[in-house]
């Protein structure tokens, strides 16, 4: 591979990463905030920090490892980005120990305060890794394609054995699962057998800015006891997670088409 091509390469690779992190840094922010809102509404954020802390264990957590088993590991190795990973490295022990707090905290003080915390952190981390670690390692000449090639914790791209949708496989979600029903793959109740479906929402079309924005109002729109069938392109276990943390116990959540290359969701209103 010529050095223009691996710089091209590079540069898809440092694209899919950064759209990856702005994902989850949109996610974690989402929730932190709700979790503060539910405080205002003086509501319990219960819910919402359990939402929060499966999200940190199934997403945030296995991306952290997996940088370290791929680019901090080639980064300690460079005398430029050796003590901006050791540091990092550091952020991650943090990362885990606030996800931990959050886990344990049982006031809504203590739930509110970890969240922003955890938030704040985890942002100020994505902004140092696109900012400084990728460039550089981009311009130390790291093949970043080979480097993570079927690192979809990293990439973001849904890893084969997790598109079964049976909520066993590692991301957390199982534990939503409301006791005595009829959990789907992420803990949604079963749709009732009367319910009706009003067509499909097939968002492969749009630009991803539009997606998240498209599936709510169409949400918002839907009369109690109907449902959609939600198309995407890649599991859309992120926005269930905004679902549980906007609306919960408000919709139904069920599989009917898992990967490799389309996802289908039924999404209802019981």
């Amino acid at each position: 591979m010529t050095e223009r091509t691996k710089g091209n390469a590079n540069d898809v690779v440092l694209e899919t990463i950064r759209a990856h992190h702005d994902r989850l840094g949109r996610t974690m922010s989402d929730h932190a905030v709700t979790i503060g809102r539910s405080i205002d509404r003086l509501a319990s954020p219960s819910a919402r920090q359990a939402v929060l802390v499966a999200f940190c264990t199934g997403e945030v957590l296995p991306h952290a490892v997996a940088e370290e088993e791929t680019l901090y590991r080639v980064a300690a190795d460079l005398p430029e980005t050796r003590l901006l990973v050791r540091a990092m490295s550091a952020e991650h022990v943090v990362l885990r120990d606030l996800v931990g707090e959050l886990e344990r905290a049982s006031t809504p003080g203590e739930a509110v305060s970890t969240a922003a915390a955890l938030n704040a952190l985890f942002q100020s981390h994505l902004s140092k890794e696109n900012d400084v670690l990728l460039p550089a390692l981009a311009d130390a000449g790291v093949d970043l394609g080979a480097l993570l090639d079927g690192m979809h914790e990293i990439l973001g791209e849904p890893a084969p054995e997790q598109s079964c949708g049976c909520g066993g496989c590692g991301c957390g979600a199982q534990d939503l699962v409301t006791e005595g029903t009829a959990g789907s793959a992420f803990g949604g109740a079963k749709a009732a057998a009367g319910e009706f479906l009003v067509g499909e929402l097939d968002v492969r079309r749009l630009v991803p800015a539009r997606r998240h924005e498209e599936i709510f109002a169409t949400f918002r729109e839907l009369p109690t006891g109907m449902a959609f069938v939600l198309v995407n392109d890649h599991d859309p276990r992120p926005l269930y997670y905004q679902f549980a943390a906007e609306h919960p116990g408000e919709f139904t959540w069920d599989y009917t088409e898992s990967g490799p290359a389309v996802w289908r969701v039924r999404v209802g209103r019981p």
